[in-house]
């Protein structure tokens, strides 16, 4: 069953992470995350991952009552910014959450978990 791990971060860290010189700190989160990103790929279960550009440079498209209309910027303000997604195909939820809590472990951030509907999909 696939699973989209998306990863927040709060807009401060990830401004920080971003910069051109991120902190010996970031590096090596980034380095632990990279490892098992490695490891997930030989065991069949790493689909995809990405990092996302800054939400200010994001647009919002959204139906008004004048039609559909396209704003800079993110939906709302925001403490926390959705800052990457990864894609794995793993045996169950279970499975995502260990995987997700590793993630957690090394980048100090949340992920939220969700099943991503196809052949497979349960509710």
């Amino acid at each position: 069953m696939k699973y989209l791990l998306l990863g927040y971060t709060p807009a401060t860290a990830w401004d920080a992470a971003t910069a051109d010189t991120p902190s010996e700190e970031a590096l090596a989160a980034f380095a632990t995350y990279q490892r098992l990103e490695q490891e997930l790929f030989e065991s069949g279960e790493f689909v995809r991952s990405e990092g996302l550009g800054h939400p200010a440079v994001s647009t919002t498209v959204r139906k008004t009552p004048e039609g559909v209309m396209a704003t800079d910027g993110p939906f709302a303000e925001l403490k926390e910014v959705l800052a990457s997604f990864a894609v794995i195909d793993v045996t169950g939820q279970e499975r995502a959450v260990e995987i997700a809590a590793r993630i957690v472990e090394a980048l100090g951030e949340p992920i939220e978990i969700r099943p991503i509907m196809g052949e497979d999909f349960t509710a």
